[in-house]
C-alpha cells in the first residue's frame, strides 16, 4: 500500500514540475538549433531530453557571478547539454547537489598541493592558482564559464589543444559529477544493477584504465613542439583532449566529450573506449550519423 502511495506522490510531483517549469517551444527549438550534437537525436529522444532538462531546471538552483544577468536561454542551454549524458540513465543520477554557477568567462581556481621531497610523510605544501572554464565539486555546485558554454573554444585554455568543435565544457563537468556519484573521482563511474546488468565493474574499470594508460603513453611520445600545431597530431590524438593525461578522472571527462560531440572519430580511433562508454551511458551516438 505505502509503496503504491509513494509512487503515486512521486508521479504527481513530477507532473507538477513538468507543468510549472515547462520550456517554451520557441526557446527549446532555438536551443536545439544551436547545438549540432543534440540535433542528431530522433524525435523520441528529443522529447525525453526536453523532459529531463525541465526536471533538471526544477531541481537545480542557478546563480551568476560578477552581476551577470541570468537569462532563460542560459538556463535551458546548460540544462539541455547537461542532460545528454543522462538521457538513458535518468535525472536521479544528478542527485545529492543543487547549484549551477555561471561566470561570464574563465575564472580562477585556488588549489593546495603537496610535493614529495623524497622523505616519507614529508612534502612541500603550497597554493597555486589556475584559470578554468569549468569546475565540479563533490556534493557541491558545478561552475561554468558562460563564454565557453555559449561559444565552445572561445575561452579555451592553453592546456587544451583540440579544435573547438570537439570541446564541450558542460558535458565535461557533468561527466565529473557522474564519476563522483560513488564518492570518488577516479574515472570509474558507479553502475546500476538494473541499467547495467551486463557490466562487470571490475572488468570495465580495467578496460578503461588500460585505455587511459595507452592514451597517456601516446601523448608522452609526441614532441613538445607538435602540441603547438594540433593539426599535426596523429588522428587518434586529435579526437580526445590531451588534458585527459592529467588523471583517469580527466580522461573520463574528455572521453565523454568526444563520445557525444565527435562520436564517429572516437569509435574509429578508440573503439574499445567507445564501447565502454556506450555501455555505461547506454547510448550509441555514432549510429546517428
Amino acid at each position: 500500500m505505502f509503496g503504491k502511495l509513494t509512487s503515486f506522490l512521486r508521479a504527481r510531483s513530477k507532473e507538477r514540475k513538468l507543468a510549472h517549469y515547462a520550456i517554451p517551444d520557441e526557446l527549446w527549438t532555438h536551443t536545439v538549433a544551436a547545438l549540432p550534437f543534440i540535433q542528431r537525436y530522433d524525435d523520441a529522444d528529443l522529447t525525453t531530453l526536453r523532459e529531463l532538462a525541465t526536471l533538471f531546471i526544477a531541481n537545480k538552483e542557478y546563480s551568476t557571478a560578477h552581476d551577470m544577468e541570468l537569462t532563460d536561454e542560459m538556463v535551458v542551454s546548460v540544462a539541455a547539454q547537461a542532460c545528454v549524458p543522462i538521457l538513458k540513465l535518468g535525472i536521479e543520477w544528478y542527485r545529492g547537489w543543487h547549484g549551477i554557477v555561471l561566470y561570464p568567462g574563465e575564472f580562477v581556481i585556488r588549489k593546495t598541493i603537496q610535493e614529495d621531497v623524497g622523505f616519507e610523510d614529508i612534502g612541500l605544501v603550497h597554493g597555486i592558482e589556475e584559470e578554468a572554464s569549468g569546475e565540479a565539486w563533490e556534493h557541491g555546485p558545478v561552475i561554468l564559464s558562460w563564454q565557453d558554454v555559449a561559444t565552445p573554444g572561445a575561452g579555451l585554455a592553453a592546456d587544451h589543444a583540440l579544435p573547438a568543435d570537439t570541446y564541450n565544457v558542460v558535458i565535461h563537468e557533468f561527466a565529473h559529477k557522474l564519476d563522483m556519484l560513488d564518492g570518488e573521482a577516479d574515472g570509474v563511474p558507479p553502475f546500476s544493477r538494473v541499467l547495467h546488468p551486463t557490466i562487470n565493474p571490475e572488468q570495465w574499470a580495467e578496460t578503461f584504465l588500460t585505455e587511459y594508460d595507452t592514451f597517456a603513453e601516446a601523448c608522452d611520445a609526441v614532441p613538445d613542439r607538435t602540441w603547438d600545431h594540433p593539426e599535426r597530431l596523429p588522428p587518434r590524438l586529435q579526437v580526445i583532449d590531451p588534458y585527459g593525461c592529467e588523471a583517469p578522472s580527466e580522461f573520463f571527462a574528455v572521453a565523454s566529450e568526444a563520445f557525444f560531440v565527435e562520436p564517429t572519430g572516437l569509435r574509429q580511433y578508440w573503439p574499445t573506449l567507445y564501447d565502454a562508454l556506450a555501455k555505461f551511458y547506454r547510448q550509441d551516438p555514432a549510429e546517428r550519423y
